[in-house]
């Protein structure tokens, strides 16, 4: 039997950036075609939620596993978008994300169980985001991107190669 501990029922990850502590949404005329996708996809967030209380996850997958078989009875989704908080930063508000199905093993999976898992991704990353606030995750992305700034402020706005 396999222990239910090392196969979660749902299994969620992301990048988190604080879109206030991006200084610049510019594109580098140099940018690869995926850095600019990007970027371009979080000037649109902006844009759309401004800076304050918002959170630009990437590189999200969220799967859901159906049976007890590791490689069977699962599906995988990519996410990217927006994370709101409430004016604490304590809690979850809203999430505005693109959700796509990247793999699934359910030879029984339709289009309709689809709309719907992808729907529950939505609250899953909603709910995975307020157990990242809880659990310090937030607080230290945060203090992590304010010694940067520190360093690069002393610097003369110069940081190394990150210039």
């Amino acid at each position: 039997m396999v222990d239910p501990d090392i196969l979660p029922a749902v299994a969620i990850s992301f990048d988190c950036t604080p879109l206030r502590s991006v200084p610049r949404l510019d594109i580098p005329l140099d940018a690869s075609p995926v850095y600019r996708r990007r970027l371009e996809r979080m000037q649109r967030a902006v844009g759309r939620h401004g800076t304050r209380n918002t959170y630009y996850l990437t590189g999200g997958s969220c799967t859901f596993r159906f049976t007890n078989e590791p490689d069977s009875g699962w599906v995988r989704f990519t996410f990217e978008g927006t994370v709101l908080t409430d004016d604490a930063d304590a809690k979850t508000i809203g999430s505005d994300i693109e959700i796509a199905l990247a793999l699934e093993t359910c030879d029984w999976l339709t289009q309709p169980a689809v709309n719907w898992l992808q729907l529950s991704v939505k609250h899953a990353v909603e709910a995975e985001f307020n157990r990242y606030i809880a659990a310090g995750d937030l607080s230290r992305a945060l203090e992590r991107l304010a010694r940067e700034q520190a360093a690069s402020d002393a610097a003369g706005g110069y940081l190394g190669m990150n210039l």
